[in-house]
């Protein structure tokens, strides 16, 4: 019904964004349409109860019926948090508590931050992750589209978080952890991945590029990156899984 006033959206290639966007399309509406009530409200207050001749103020207690005027609106406003909680537990549990387990994955992934770049560990031609022919880049994470994949992301030096708009997906990477998360991209392209934590001077340009290519591009793309052998990244710390 309001989907023309979110135009300002960035475009969603993700297959649990629409469920995002539709919980943001919620709080915006709820937000403005008490923007709008509470606005007339006061406007209309400010006119009718204006100052005029003759007129003198009044003290109104707190009791009795002028309490409702607190009551009624915590109540609609009870009600709004508890509606917006309804339409967002099923997508938390969907993106964060069901997340689909390594076997159910078409890829595994590790995604490490540091100051001010972002580093992919991939997996090679025999599909796996911490073999020989890992495919280990800086600055461009590259996938098959409609794979379902599943990131560990880990930071060697200060809280950073991983920020891509079109997946509707943001994480924090904290030193010391090691955060598994997952997203399934839907259309081909390439995107932008950026920082959301303040972490630094050179925080403004902590970006780097998702592609996401045909299955056909990708194999033609495997071929050529991975490696028939690869030495350890400096980059890579291993830290407790959670």
């Amino acid at each position: 019904m309001f989907d023309w006033l979110f135009y300002w959206l960035p475009e969603n290639i993700s297959t649990y964004g629409a469920k995002i966007d539709g919980i943001m399309k919620m709080i915006w509406v709820i937000v403005f349409s008490w923007f709008v009530v509470v606005e007339l409200v006061l406007f209309y207050f400010i006119f009718r109860y204006r100052a005029k001749e003759g007129g003198r103020a009044s003290f109104q207690p707190g009791h009795g019926k002028a309490v409702l005027w607190i009551l009624i609106p915590a109540a609609l406003v009870l009600a709004c948090d508890l509606a917006i909680d309804v339409r967002q537990n099923p997508v938390w549990d969907e993106i964060k508590i069901n997340m689909p387990k390594p076997e159910e994955a078409d890829q595994e992934i590790e995604i490490n931050a540091q100051q001010f770049a972002w580093n992919f560990v991939m997996p090679g031609r025999d599909g796996s992750l911490k073999t020989a022919d890992d495919i280990k880049v800086m600055g461009t994470l590259t996938l098959p589209v409609g794979a379902k994949v599943i990131f560990y992301l880990t930071s060697q030096d200060v809280i950073h978080s991983f920020w891509v708009p079109v997946l509707r997906l943001k994480q924090d990477a904290v030193p010391g952890r090691r955060i598994t998360g997952w997203f399934q991209a839907t259309k081909e392209g390439t995107y932008i991945i950026g920082c959301a934590e303040l972490c630094g001077s050179g925080h403004g340009v902590m970006k780097a590029k998702l592609r996401i290519l045909s299955p056909h591009d990708y194999e033609e793309w495997l071929e050529k990156e991975s490696p028939e052998t690869a030495e350890e990244t400096a980059w890579k710390v291993e830290v407790p899984h959670e």
